[in-house]
């Protein structure tokens, strides 16, 4: 059922600063790490210096007796620790959700066989640097080569299990797609190569665990506190009631902080067993070993068009790495099935093992590289066909998702793609390599289309009106650095139409009431229904407040004949308002509270509508073949997200995406040495990301099409779709620049200097 729509919102969808950000700039943001408490310890872990084979002898004789050492914990001596059963909502990437140490088995590089604890953090690293572990060595695998090219043929029904490849499926079908490739007029056949990428947020994964007796407080770098508590109490084993986890601010995630990770467990047991507080914060090595990564795919794309441009078949064949645990499988064909009209498709995907720590989400899983190689291949398909990659999207432009028959709760693609067109200028693009000239630069233009998926995951919120005039609003969901915080306010200050400066936003605990994790681009949509509720009742109590109690000027109205609005209550006839905080004191009570739930949509077994945002990027290059100069020079790109409740920070968080797909096309990439399975550019030196230099001119244009399938003000999630696409329109305006076709990233200098003569 679709939400009623809020009419001309005067609080949302208007750019606002983060109310949070004079906390952040005066350093009074209290992040994870910044916790101390009486007697804290300090732990340090010991990672494995081998991929692959088993531990022979942990020996901790000298480490034990060095200055401030309390404690060595390796597989004998930990306690108890327990397996987690899990559910959506309850995720784990704790290698399969097994508890650190269970075995001597070493699958992974880095990965931690024993934890140092002592008095200060030198002598915790001292420790754990005399900690001597002896290994049974045997050969890694970190083999790049996935095996795509093996997962031709495979069929829902029947099919042999191609060799090598771990749990190869159809994620989806239609039609025939073999012989509408073999008889069609223009055909393409590309492989697509992306590499493991790693998340690196300034703020390191870190955890400070309280043990009281009985229960936890941990204090925690996580995109999701509910989903943390739920977790570590199984793991731990104690009731949900005695676990608490604490993230107020954090320093960004990126989705490498969506799930606990193993040090999480360990900084807990340690405090319960030392019984003080225990602070445990990851090295930038360990950020490469231990916390995930994108993984490394490959991919298939084979399309097949009439001389005219409409498409005939889609084939998509998907191959990620995975750890020796864990079948994390990129869901790269998410949003291959919707994208265009195409009556013959096929989906399908497989896991390789690999002597790697699990691979996690990344910003935008799935979407973000199954786009670039889907993209790439239009923009490919567009050169053969002769025709405008712009062109060619819109002639495939479906009327309904051809993946589910449903139709689209809103679908402004065509409007992405031709807004953008005409504030880029594109009619002026001459299609010819190396034919666009600028200043004594080769220009390259290149363009892409994206997606992302837009559910809700399910809420509760809570709103009290105060007596001061002020109100809060609280859930436990987490403000990971996207405007959190001030989005809740916003949608607080419209619904009781009191200003956002009057709003105490309270999140990041996960003893308020229950609330979504901060992923997927679903926190915003997933908290409207719930706060509208939770502000809805707390205005109704405050009505039944001001109508019974003595000395209210509204004392014997029945609540029902009563309103409330702009901060006042008043008598639905008309007639002068109170403001609700002296309702509150004359009845001399400190407020009122109200909470609302909603449920969430993410796993709705018959959906009503496909559910998508939509988005086209358009980017500019300039080519120096003289000095094998390439820059990107400006990016726009156009959003379709429904309503942005706040544009100031939406825009910040597009711009952000693009700047990241900046670093995921010409820089970023996670290398795994393959004698000894180590990430060898783990560090912020040797792995190289996007800086102020690399950053391009960008503009950001939001249609702002409300979509009330979400919530009352049609707002989708827009964390992710930025990424989307943008490192198939940058390649397409690379080869457009140099006649260099990327297929796979990122794009280096040897690339380029092997780039065709110009036009």
């Amino acid at each position: 059922m679709a939400a009623e729509p809020l009419t001309s919102p005067k609080i949302v969808g208007k750019a606002r600063p983060r109310v949070d950000g004079p906390l952040k700039v005066t350093g009074r943001a209290m992040y994870s790490s910044d916790h101390h408490f009486p007697g804290m310890l300090y732990a340090v872990p010991v990672s494995a210096t081998i991929a692959n084979g088993k531990i022979e002898k942990i020996d901790t004789a000298t480490a034990e007796k060095m200055p401030g050492v309390r404690a060595i914990y390796h597989q004998g001596n930990i306690g108890k620790l327990f397996r987690v059963s899990v559910s959506f909502g309850d995720l784990s990437m704790i290698d399969e959700t097994r508890p650190p140490f269970e075995d001597d088995v070493i699958r992974y590089y880095g990965q931690y066989v024993a934890l140092a604890v002592a008095d200060t953090f030198e002598q915790a690293g001292a420790a754990a640097d005399a900690v001597k572990v002896t290994y049974r060595r045997e050969e890694p695998n970190v083999e790049r080569e996935l095996g795509v090219e093996r997962l031709a043929g495979v069929r829902k029904k029947g099919g042999s299990k191609p060799e090598h490849l771990e749990s190869p499926k159809v994620q989806s079908e239609r039609g025939d797609p073999e012989p509408a490739f073999e008889k069609a007029a223009v055909t393409l056949d590309a492989t697509y190569l992306l590499p493991a990428e790693t998340h690196n947020p300034i703020e390191l994964h870190a955890t400070v665990a309280v043990w009281d007796g009985t229960g936890f407080t941990l204090y925690d770098t996580t995109q999701a506190v509910v989903n943390a508590r739920n977790v570590l109490a199984q793991m731990l084993g104690v009731p949900k009631e005695n676990m608490r986890v604490i993230s107020k601010f954090l320093g960004s995630g990126f989705g490498g902080k969506l799930w606990p990770w193993t040090h999480c467990a360990l900084a807990a047991a340690a405090a319960r067993q030392l019984n003080l507080p225990v602070k445990l914060v990851i090295n930038r090595r360990s950020m490469f070993q231990c916390v995930g990564h994108r993984p490394l795919i490959q991919q298939r794309v084979r399309l097949s068009a009439t001389q005219e441009g409409k498409l005939t078949s889609l084939r998509h064949e998907y191959v990620n790495h995975t750890s020796m645990l864990d079948d994390y499988e990129e869901s790269c064909g998410e949003g291959t099935p919707h994208m265009y009209s195409v009556p013959n498709l096929r989906v399908t995907s497989a896991l390789a093992r690999r002597n790697v720590g699990t691979p996690t989400s990344m910003r935008g899983p799935g979407a973000v590289p199954g786009l670039y190689a889907t993209e790439s291949a239009m923009n490919e398909l567009a050169d053969l066909l002769k025709m405008d990659p712009v062109q060619l999207r819109l002639a495939n432009e479906p009327e309904i998702d051809e993946g589910t028959k449903l139709p689209f709760s809103s679908r402004h693609l065509r409007e992405c793609l031709t807004t953008g067109a005409e504030k880029f200028g594109w009619a002026r693009r001459t299609p010819a390599v190396g034919s666009m000239k600028q200043d004594g630069l080769t220009l390259g233009w290149g363009m892409a289309s994206c997606t992302w998926i837009a559910k809700r995951f399910g809420c509760t919120a809570r709103v009290e009106l105060r007596d001061d005039g002020t109100a809060a609003v609280s859930t436990a969901t987490q403000d990971i650095g996207t405007g959190t915080y001030t989005v809740l306010a916003q949608i607080t200050a419209e619904k009781l139409q009191i200003p956002v400066e009057k709003i105490e936003v309270i999140l990041g605990d996960s003893n308020l009431p229950e609330g979504p994790v901060s992923g997927g681009s679903m926190a915003t949509a997933s908290v409207i229904p719930a706060v509208m509720a939770a502000a809805g009742k707390a205005a109704e109590s405050l009505l039944g407040v001001a109508a019974k109690a003595p000395g209210s000027p509204f004392a014997g109205s029945k609540p029902d004949g009563l309103a409330f609005q702009d901060g006042k209550v008043q008598a639905k006839g008309g007639g002068e308002g109170v403001p609700f905080g002296e309702i509150l004191k004359k009845a001399k009570m400190r407020g009122v509270s109200g909470q609302g739930s909603s449920d969430g949509n993410f796993l709705d077994p018959k959906p009503q509508f496909s559910s998508h945002s939509f988005g086209a990027h358009f980017v500019e290059v300039t080519w120096q073949p003289e000095t094998v100069r390439l820059r990107i020079n400006r990016v726009l790109t156009v959003i379709d997200a429904g309503r942005i409740v706040n544009p100031l920070a939406g825009r910040n968080q597009i711009e952000g995406a693009v700047v990241m797909g900046v670093g995921m096309t010409l820089f970023e990439q996670t290398q795994y040495e393959h004698g000894t399975g180590a990430p060898i550019n783990s560090n912020l030196a040797d792995y190289i990301m996007a800086v102020n230099a690399d950053v391009p001119k960008l503009d950001v244009i939001f249609l702002d099409y409300p979509d009330l399938h979400l919530n009352e003000f049609g707002a989708r999630g827009i964390g992710e779709i930025g990424l989307a696409g943008i490192s198939a329109a940058i390649t397409s305006a690379i080869h457009h620049a140099t006649g260099f076709r990327a297929r796979k990233l990122p794009v280096t200098i040897e690339d380029l200097l092997g780039a065709p003569a110009q036009a």
